[in-house]
């Protein structure tokens, strides 16, 4: 899958391209569902698939007081993406100056740069442009004037409830994570860049790799096993998400570490990507570094003896 920034890197030639457009969060069953739709169009009419999306959440820019945590990391979000069949992403870059473009005025762009057009694919409640006042109704009179169909998919329920990046992160929220896999269509994952931590895992004798999550949404604080993909390479591992409190930080901060069972080495600026198992135990508060290396190994066994 080729990943582009503006349209006109595209050059599609004489093909026809099918787009759909969203910010695909998750890129649950319903995000999967629009961009399937624009994979067989573009078969059926021997066009590029492309899928339209951000590097961002809108909000973070057009109303940052009411901007959600994110379900997947960009990379994460880019290989989801990449896994349904598109030929192509296009990655736009929300700032300040492209919010102010009005729907019109991208829809437009968008035609003349790809060329010939002849499908979008979007959501039945999606919008776009300046101030969100773009919708299906426009796109469809849009396309009208420049000749491509529009398909306003509605939305794919599960549950008897609509399936929702809100409603999987809130299942995330709870703890609830076969939920949020069964709307996702997949196993659900929390992916990051290793960073560099304290060094405290290391001087426990349980080394960890801290997860940049800066953003993301996050399942409740506690000890998970779990599976950790780095390198093209799947690990067992034992995480922990909290602030640790055994140490009695007068500014504790949220952390994901993560234990790799069977690996020793560098894996910084990497990207891993973990998928949760079973939870072990909530987060506590230990009396000593001792008894809480004590119960690291404990939760080690645990891990083992469960997979």
């Amino acid at each position: 899958m080729r990943v582009i920034h503006k349209a006109a890197e595209l050059k599609p030639s004489t093909r026809k391209v099918c787009a759909a457009i969203g910010m695909f969060d998750g890129v649950h069953l319903g995000h999967q569902q629009v961009i399937r739709r624009t994979i067989e169009d573009a078969r059926q009419h021997e066009g590029i698939a492309v899928a339209i999306t951000f590097d961002r959440h809108p909000n973070s820019v057009v109303a940052p007081n009411h901007n959600p945590r994110l379900i997947y990391s960009l990379p994460q979000k880019l290989r989801a993406i990449e896994s349904i069949g598109v030929d192509a992403t296009w990655l736009i870059r929300f700032d300040k100056a492209f919010s102010e473009i009005s729907g019109v005025e991208f829809i437009r762009g968008l035609v003349r740069d790809f060329g010939q057009v002849h499908s979008l694919c979007v959501g039945s409640a999606f919008t776009f442009g300046h101030k969100r006042t773009g919708n299906v109704e426009l796109l469809k009179r849009l396309g009208h004037e420049s000749h491509f169909i529009v398909h306003g998919l509605a939305s794919v329920s599960l549950d008897g409830k609509v399936v929702s990046s809100t409603r999987i992160r809130e299942a995330i929220r709870a703890g609830d994570l076969d939920a949020a896999s069964q709307m996702l269509g997949r196993s659900y994952a929390l992916a990051g860049k290793v960073i560099r931590g304290d060094g405290l895992g290391r001087q426990l004798g349980f080394p960890t790799a801290n997860l940049d999550v800066t953003n993301l949404v996050i399942p409740p604080n506690g000890v998970y096993t779990a599976h950790a993909l780095v390198s093209g390479k799947q690990h067992r591992a034992v995480m922990n998400i909290g602030t640790r409190p055994t140490l009695r930080n007068p500014a504790p901060e949220l952390q994901a570490e993560v234990h790799l069972l069977d690996f020793a080495g560098d894996v910084y600026d990497q990207e891993m990507e973990v998928a949760f198992v079973a939870k072990l135990r909530d987060e506590q508060r230990f009396p000593s570094r001792e008894a809480l290396q004590t119960q690291i190994r404990r939760d080690i066994a645990a891990a083992e003896e469960l997979f």
